[in-house]
């Protein structure tokens, strides 16, 4: 597992896979935001496998250890 976070837009992606390639994407599904208060996506590839997660306001659902530990 990779974690990158931008500390200017407080955002993190974990990558779930080894690499998303550029188009990797196929489909990203917002988790409601009425459930985590917040904005949190899930990205799946062609074949319907879970790849990445994006969080948005990282440093509200991540901990601090794990954004210290992360790639620019």
């Amino acid at each position: 597992m990779r974690v990158t976070y931008d500390a200017g837009v407080d955002a993190a992606y974990i990558y779930l896979a080894a690499e998303v390639r550029a188009g990797g994407v196929a489909r990203t599904v917002p988790v409601d935001p009425r459930e985590t208060d917040g904005m949190i996506n899930l990205d799946f590839d062609a074949e319907g496998r879970l790849v990445g997660i994006e969080v948005l306001d990282a440093s509200r659902f991540l901990s601090p250890d794990l954004l210290a530990l992360a790639e620019p």
